[in-house]
């Protein structure tokens, strides 16, 4: 295998990686984490519940609010890659994409105007996943759609069922469902905490 052919493939995988390790994280944050769940619970479900409520909410968050968690779990997996020896610039590009995943969620949740040219480009020739492409994830019943950074891997995971036979395996080996997702039609109204979060009709698109 030539040096370019042994690139790409190595690009290809570290993005992919990044996309499904941070779907996984993002699956697990709406499906599982709860309020009460013991440490996160609270740092972790209630803005995945606002996020529900409100998608443009997070607009208002800069970096660090946004990405805390995928920078504290990318740290980690560098410096364990570090320790093993075996840290190279594919384990980097995984750690940068995956420490972003929420940037670029907010990008997807951003007017054009917000957003800027260069983001715009890079959602226009889909090197990042659009606004359109991730208003799946927020279609009811909200249980799609769940990695952020492109278009691509969203239609495989989905096409074959992933999250939902992942779903169904837990439920049947250790009894473990699916929180209630109370911004879904016919389950809310929601935790009543929600007032304080209240947003302006453009913020709710």
């Amino acid at each position: 295998m030539n040096m370019t052919c042994k690139f790409v493939l190595e690009f290809i995988a570290a993005v992919a990686a990044a996309e499904f390790a941070t779907g996984f994280v993002h699956w697990l944050e709406d499906a599982y984490i709860r309020e009460d769940t013991p440490l996160i619970g609270r740092r972790i479900a209630r803005p995945n519940i606002i996020h529900h409520h409100f998608p443009r909410y997070m607009t208002r968050h800069n970096w660090l609010q946004s990405s805390w968690d995928l920078l504290l779990l990318s740290g980690l997996i560098v410096l364990g890659a570090w320790a093993l020896g075996c840290l190279s610039w594919p384990v980097w590009l995984f750690a940068a994409l995956a420490a972003n995943a929420n940037e670029f969620h907010k990008w997807e949740h951003r007017t054009r105007r917000e957003n800027g040219p260069v983001i715009n480009l890079l959602q226009d020739i889909r090197i990042l996943q659009t606004g359109r492409h991730h208003a799946r994830h927020h279609t009811d019943p909200k249980n799609s759609h769940y990695c952020t950074i492109t278009n691509f891997l969203n239609p495989v995971l989905d096409g074959l069922g992933f999250w939902s036979g992942l779903e169904w395996l837990l439920a049947k080996t250790i009894g473990l469902h699916r929180r209630p997702d109370t911004s879904v039609r016919g389950h809310g109204p929601g935790p009543a905490w929600l007032g304080e979060y209240r947003s302006t009709p453009a913020e709710k698109a």
